[in-house]
């Protein structure tokens, strides 16, 4: 903060209001994983690709209610079996 040079100084305020997040991550020192976020976005963006071509909003939603919250399916009319 001492510094002359203003971007100095910019990246050390950033640096001191993200402190606790930052060192939150030395303490964890890896434990955790971000691939359960990574997988929850991915079949996000998935169905969205596969829900190109509907017509309103609300149909997205719940394609994505029922992919993301692994809910079962509306039982069929017609029966096969």
């Amino acid at each position: 903060m001492l510094s002359r040079i203003e971007p100095f100084k910019k990246v050390a305020k950033m640096l001191k209001k993200h402190k606790p997040l930052i060192m939150n991550w030395f303490i964890v020192k890896g434990k955790l994983s971000s691939g359960i976020v990574e997988a929850l976005n991915n079949n996000a963006k998935v169905t969205i690709r596969k829900s190109y071509g509907f017509r309103q909003y609300e149909t997205l939603k719940y394609a994505l209610y029922h992919k993301l919250g692994n809910l079962p399916l509306p039982e069929c009319t017609h029966k096969f079996f």
